[in-house]
C-alpha cells in the first residue's frame, strides 16, 4: 500500500482517521473498504491495487481502534452511531457522493449501519463473509449463546467471551503468533474447537499454540518462483500484520466484542433507531462456506430476507474471503453484480 496515498481526517467527535484515497476517475464511483478484526486496510491490498488499476475512486481507512487511527479504550466510542457518522464526516470530506460501501468481519456490521442511517448516501452496498445485519434488538450475549448451542449445536461466538475480558489484551499481545496462526489458520476447522465454544480461544492462547499459516497469505505472487513467493511475499504479510497488531496494540480492537457482549451496541439500537430496516439499492453478499463463525448459511438467510436486489455467491473459502485464493475473480464478480445493479443472482459455491 502506497504511503503517499494516505490521509488524515479529524471527526467532529476528535477522533483521527488515517485512510487510503485514490482520486480516480471521478465518472467511476467511489468504493469504501471497511475492515474488521484484527486487520487494517492494508488486508485490502488486493482489492485496492485491482480497482485502482482501473482508475475507481477508493477510500480505505483503517477503522476506529486499528492501525493509525485513534485507538479510544471505552467500548461506548465504537457505538455504531458514531463511528457510521464519522465514516460519513470522512466521505463529506472528500466531496465522496456516489459511493459504494463494502465490509468484511466487523466492517460488514458498519456498512449494514451506514446502510441503515444514511441510505440515501450509497448506490450498493457488499458485504464479506459476514452478511447484512439488521438492526433487530440482540439478545443479551449469554442468552443469544444458548440459543445458539439449542439451534445450532454450537455458541458459534463463544470466543467473544474471552476478547471481551479486562486483561484479554494482554494475555493476546503476550501471545501474538498463537493468535495470529488461529485467525489466519490453514485448517479451518481449528474453529470450531477454539473458537465457537467458550473457553476455546483463552484455552489456545494461555497454551501458546500455534499452527500453520494459511497459504493464501502467499498467493499473490504465485507467478513467481516457489522459493521467491514464500520469502518475499509470505514473511512479508506476517511481518506487516503482526508488526501492526504489535506496535498499535489489541486493547481498541477489542472494543468491538466488549460493545457486543456489554449490550452497548442494543442500547445505541435503542437510542438511535434507524432510517430503514430492509435495503432496497444492490447488496452483494459473498459468503464462505469454510468459515466456522460466520457461517454463510444464516448470513445468507438474513440477506434474502432484508435485500430485496441481492447478489449471492458462496465462495469455497474460510473467512478471509478478500485474501484468499479467488479474490480476483471475486472482486469481478461483485463488481459485475453492483455493474449490473438490477440483475438478480443467486448462485452457490463457485
Amino acid at each position: 500500500m502506497d504511503p503517499a496515498l494516505y490521509k488524515k481526517f479529524t471527526a467532529s467527535r476528535g477522533l483521527q482517521y488515517y485512510y487510503l484515497a485514490f482520486p480516480g476517475d471521478t465518472n467511476k464511483p467511489i468504493l469504501l473498504f471497511l475492515h474488521g478484526f484484527p486487520s487494517t486496510s492494508y488486508d485490502w491490498k488486493h482489492q485496492v491495487e485491482f480497482f485502482k488499476a482501473r482508475g475507481y475512486r477508493l477510500i480505505v481507512p483503517d477503522m476506529l481502534g486499528y492501525g493509525e487511527t485513534s485507538k479510544p479504550t471505552d467500548p461506548s466510542a465504537y457505538r455504531q452511531s458514531l463511528i457510521t457518522k464519522d465514516i460519513v464526516e470522512l466521505l463529506d470530506a472528500e466531496n465522496a457522493d456516489r459511493v459504494i460501501a463494502i465490509g468484511h468481519d466487523w466492517g460488514a456490521l458498519t456498512a449494514s449501519r451506514l446502510a441503515n442511517y444514511y441510505p440515501d448516501r450509497f448506490l450498493a452496498f457488499g458485504f464479506l463473509a459476514a452478511g447484512y445485519y439488521p438492526p433487530n434488538m440482540p439478545q443479551p450475549y449469554e442468552e443469544a449463546m444458548q440459543t445458539l448451542k439449542q439451534h445450532i449445536g454450537t455458541e458459534l461466538y463463544g470466543y467473544w467471551s474471552f476478547l471481551s475480558e479486562t486483561d484479554a489484551h494482554t494475555k493476546v499481545e503476550k501471545n501474538l503468533d498463537s493468535l495470529y496462526t488461529l485467525l489466519f489458520c490453514e485448517d479451518p476447522e481449528l474453529w470450531k474447537e477454539y473458537m465457537n465454544p467458550p473457553g476455546g480461544l483463552k484455552k489456545w492462547i494461555e497454551n501458546k499454540h500455534t499452527t500453520k499459516v494459511g497459504s493464501f497469505i502467499t498467493e499473490e505472487a504465485s507467478r513467481l518462483p516457489e522459493y521467491v513467493m514464500q520469502y518475499l511475499t509470505f514473511y512479508q504479510d506476517q511481518r506487516i500484520q503482526k508488526e501492526k497488531m504489535r506496535n498499535n496494540g489489541l486493547e481498541a480492537a477489542l472494543c468491538y466484542y466488549k460493545a457486543t457482549t456489554s449490550n452497548i451496541y442494543a442500547e445505541d439500537l435503542r437510542e438511535n433507531p434507524p432510517k430503514i430496516i430492509e435495503l432496497t439499492m444492490p447488496v452483494f453478499f459473498g459468503g464462505a462456506s469454510k468459515d466456522f463463525v460466520c457461517r454463510a448459511d444464516m448470513h445468507k438467510e438474513a440477506v434474502e430476507q432484508r435485500c430485496k436486489d441481492a447478489t449471492i455467491h458462496v465462495y469455497n473459502t474460510g473467512h478471509w474471503v478478500q485474501l484468499q485464493a479467488i479474490r480476483m475473480n471475486l472482486t469481478r464478480t461483485y463488481w459485475h453484480g453492483f455493474r449490473l445493479f438490477r440483475r438478480k443472482r443467486n448462485d452457490n459455491k463457485i
